[in-house]
């Protein structure tokens, strides 16, 4: 009976082995903090939205009449000190109509499906940059991993899985090479990941004590009680207008 041959793996084979599932581990953490900065910045960006129709549009009307009363107290009783308040409160009214009307206040309730949320995992584990294998291949995975998050702030699921699908077909995605070039490669993408991850957490924490994060905040303790911030500050900046008037 013939005796079977199996070969023992080498140290080198056994580390790459190992590298390999904290590649794997490494990818999923990095796609969900990826995937937890995009849910947040858009419903961040939701949030404004909201915000600049139900109450920013009145901080511009508001604006505009105290922009009128400053002009016209100006012409009544001219002086330097008048007539730089009238300019003030005018570049100011220009200021609010332009971020009250701008993209901003466009912004859409975002509310992806889990369909959605599972086509960016996967997206961010096999596209993103810091698993390049050189400058040209970063390159090319910032550039799509932009398209990816555009996709996904636009809950277009169909473009997240059509830009995974040209990626698969890309001869740059085919992985590759000699072990000892591998396992150097994996160690590098596994320590850029690693910063990566605390960078995004760097991230979230600042955007969470953002203004807008705050306000959104308190907004969603009011509705648990039972109340409706936005439309309170609203009532509050109407009876400025009225005041104004």
């Amino acid at each position: 009976m013939a005796l079977e041959i199996i070969r023992k793996i080498k140290p080198e084979e056994e580390e790459l082995l190992r590298k390999r599932e904290e590649l794997a581990s490494v990818r999923a953490a990095l796609a969900e903090r990826e995937l937890e900065l995009a849910d947040f910045r858009a419903q961040l960006k939701s949030f404004e939205g909201r915000y600049l129709r139900q109450v920013g549009v009145l901080y511009a009307e508001l604006d505009e009449w105290e922009a009128k009363i400053a002009e016209i107290e100006a012409s009544l009783k001219p002086s330097a000190t008048a007539s730089q308040r009238a300019q003030e409160t005018r570049e100011r009214a220009e200021e609010t109509h332009e971020a009250t009307h701008g993209e901003a206040s466009k912004a859409r309730d975002f509310q992806p499906s889990a369909d959605l949320r599972s086509l960016f995992r996967e997206a961010a584990k096999r596209i993103h940059p810091d698993f390049a294998k050189d400058e040209a291949d970063r390159e090319l995975r910032t550039r799509l991993m932009a398209q990816v998050n555009e996709a996904y702030n636009q809950g277009d699921a169909d473009a997240l899985q059509r830009i995974l699908d040209e990626f698969s077909n890309l001869p740059e995605s085919v992985q590759g090479e000699g072990v000892g070039a591998e396992l150097v490669r994996i160690i590098r993408q596994i320590h850029q990941a690693k910063k990566n991850i605390a960078a995004i957490e760097q991230e979230l924490n600042c955007l969470r004590a953002s203004e807008i994060a705050q306000l959104k905040q308190d907004a969603e303790t009011a509705e648990q009680e039972g109340r409706d911030l936005l439309a309170e500050l609203a009532a509050d900046v109407r009876e400025r207008i009225d005041g104004a008037k």
